[in-house]
């Protein structure tokens, strides 16, 4: 059982464990959603179409994360007039799994569990960086630095490798002896 709902001014086709991105919409991670601008259902041959909702449909949802989205390039010119403004924009959207669709006497629950893992993690873990690169704020301890290091690809291991350093309070070092500048290094050198 598929359902069209409309949220953000789009329309997006659902089912039951879809993966849904939106524009932003309010709410915490874990945070139930329920879709009431239901435009058509549809099971096998059999479709529903609103007037312009369909009466009583709904689709619910879990909210996962809300993030910003890929940044997009505004480049304005105007020709031999030395006129060249560049600007970057990411918009804010919501990742959702649709939970259930439901209307028309009839339901389609989805049986999984809601992972509420966010894309960022995700993408380090693809990357082979693991947990550990994705440090959330708060988890060291306050008198400890963290860095992150990233070890490059070779042939011998493809993989991009991280790992976390803990840093302790800096030694003062021995102060360094200048150099001598060029003329007098000159002028000792000629009386020798």
């Amino acid at each position: 059982m598929y359902a069209v709902i409309k949220t953000g001014g789009k329309q997006y086709r659902v089912q039951a464990g879809d993966l849904l991105v939106v524009e932003k919409l309010d709410g915490e991670p874990g945070a139930a959603v329920a879709f009431g601008e239901v435009l058509m259902l549809g099971e096998g041959e059999t479709v529903t179409v609103g007037a312009p909702l369909v009466d009583g449909a709904v689709v619910n949802a879990t909210l996962i994360e809300t993030r910003k989205g890929d940044k997009v390039k505004i480049f304005k010119k105007i020709r031999r007039q030395g006129y060249r403004r560049t600007r970057g924009h990411r918009q804010t959207e919501t990742v959702l799994r649709v939970t259930s669709v439901a209307g028309g006497g009839q339901t389609a629950t989805w049986d999984g569990t809601v992972d509420l893992t966010t894309k960022r993690l995700l993408d380090a873990r693809a990357r082979g960086l693991g947990d550990a690169a994705v440090t959330p704020a708060g988890l060291a301890p306050a008198n400890v630095q963290t860095e992150t290091v990233v070890k490059k690809a070779t042939k011998a291991s493809p993989k991009v490798q991280a790992a976390v350093v803990e840093h302790a309070d800096p030694v003062a070092a021995a102060p360094k002896k200048k150099a001598a500048p060029k003329k007098a290094a000159a002028k000792e050198d000629g009386e020798a």
